[in-house]
């Protein structure tokens, strides 16, 4: 059954975007028929799939506000089986223009779910915070995976997030559910990344992937060259984490646990 998956943490600098682009090029570039949706007025999961966000000529704004059919806004990338829905900077607006909108929490679901048999995955890379995008974001997805970066104060804020998580599950995706939670940014080198490790292991139990993204130079330096990690450097520890962590992803290896 093809799957929505939402890449989601109100704090930025944990790996959102990274994830959300490296999964999906590691999934496409196994064969699976991916659409990544960037749903970050930054607009850099689009440039990170060597996308100019400054050239496209329609937006996931368009399909929010404008109601334009997403077909229409969705783009191939010169990457096999992995097609864009792209932002750009009018995405900045859509959470003011929305909060007048007729069934405002379900713009993006009704597009989604107009597409969906047509990919094995659909992953959506979130913005920084818990508004009206976000909302979207959480009434389109089948389920969730946090990124959670291994440093100080690693879990500050993740309370708000489930409780939202909770608030949309009482009244506007019951079956949503976290996928699993995956910690970024780990420097083996510090005790602290250790003790992070074993508080976020300690809080979310069963529900925290085996694959630790490390901090790695290239997995930072690839969203320059609008590639992912593994075509920029399939040698590199990024790269062989990221393929990791989607062989997971396909084995199913963490049940969906409802929050």
């Amino acid at each position: 059954m093809p799957k929505t998956i939402a890449i989601c943490n109100q704090k930025g600098g944990t790996g959102k975007t990274t994830t959300a682009v490296n999964l999906s090029a590691v999934l496409a570039d196994s064969g699976k028929k991916i659409l990544l949706v960037d749903m970050d007025p930054q607009g850099n999961a689009t440039s990170g799939v060597g996308v100019n966000k400054n050239e496209i000529k329609a937006s996931v704004y368009d399909v929010l506000i404008h109601k334009s059919c997403i077909t229409d806004v969705i783009i191939p990338t010169v990457y096999k089986n992995l097609n864009l829905l792209p932002c750009n900077i009018n995405l900045t607006g859509a959470e003011i223009e929305l909060v007048g909108v007729l069934s405002r929490e379900t713009r993006l679901k009704k597009s989604i779910d107009s597409i969906k048999s047509n990919y094995d995955f659909i992953f959506i890379d979130s913005p920084p915070s818990l508004g009206l995008l976000t909302l979207n974001i959480l009434v389109a997805a089948d389920s969730i995976i946090i990124p959670i970066q291994c440093e100080f104060y690693a879990l500050e804020g993740v309370s708000g997030l489930l409780n939202t998580i909770n608030l949309v599950k009482d009244g506007l995706n019951p079956n949503l559910a976290i996928e699993g939670v995956l910690m970024t940014m780990a420097d083996f080198r510090t005790n602290l990344t250790n003790e992070v490790i074993g508080e976020i292991k300690n809080f979310f139990k069963d529900k925290v992937y085996n694959t630790i993204i490390p901090r790695n130079v290239r997995l930072s330096e690839a969203p320059s060259f609008g590639k992912p990690i593994h075509v920029y450097d399939q040698a590199s520890i990024g790269a062989v984490k990221y393929k990791e962590m989607g062989q997971e992803i396909l084995n199913g290896k963490l049940n969906i646990v409802n929050s």
